[in-house]
């Protein structure tokens, strides 16, 4: 009961992902509608099979003011993909700000990345382009939608169509 259910507002939009467990509840108290099952897996009790949602819509629509993706260490790491943005590597990662904070550089989502250890200690107190570093991506500010098809596994291929919508919207 540990498997992520994609949680769709009543508009069909992404809002968010819960557990199995609430997501069973939800569907059981009819307070969401089953949208995508697993087809292999069913949950069981004693005397009844249901089935395993993979997503579910709200039957009432919940306003949820956007308060955008929150910037952490974490969050960083998890737009860059646990990937030095210098070399690849995905071991002994920092974060760096590409204009140092020495230099007025601020902690935002254009100014901060994950890098090595390694490469951080080679840029030391320069820009990249000062050490002619490269970046694998440019830095960006992640959205709920981009969040959440990162966080797709094997398992949840019906998330797909739902997230791909509003990422064209």
């Amino acid at each position: 009961m540990n498997d992520k259910v994609l949680l769709l507002n009543q508009d069909y939009s992404a809002i968010a992902t819960c557990s199995l467990h609430k997501a069973f509840v939800l569907i059981y108290l009819q307070k969401a509608e089953l949208i995508a099952e697993d087809q292999l897996n069913v949950l069981r009790t004693v005397r009844q099979s249901y089935p395993r949602p993979l997503v579910i819509r709200l039957h009432r629509y919940v306003r949820m003011p956007y308060k955008g993706i929150s910037l952490t260490r974490q969050n960083i790491m998890r737009r860059d993909r646990n990937r030095c943005q210098y070399c690849g590597s995905t071991r002994n990662l920092t974060l760096d700000h590409l204009l140092p904070r020495s230099r007025g550089g601020e902690s935002t989502w254009y100014n901060l990345i994950t890098a090595c250890s390694r490469c951080n200690s080679k840029k030391g107190d320069r820009t990249p382009e000062e050490v002619s570093m490269k970046l694998a991506s440019k830095p960006f500010k992640p959205s709920l939608v981009s969040f959440l098809r990162n966080s797709i596994q094997e398992t949840d291929h019906a998330w797909i169509p739902y997230l791909a919508e509003r990422a064209r919207a």
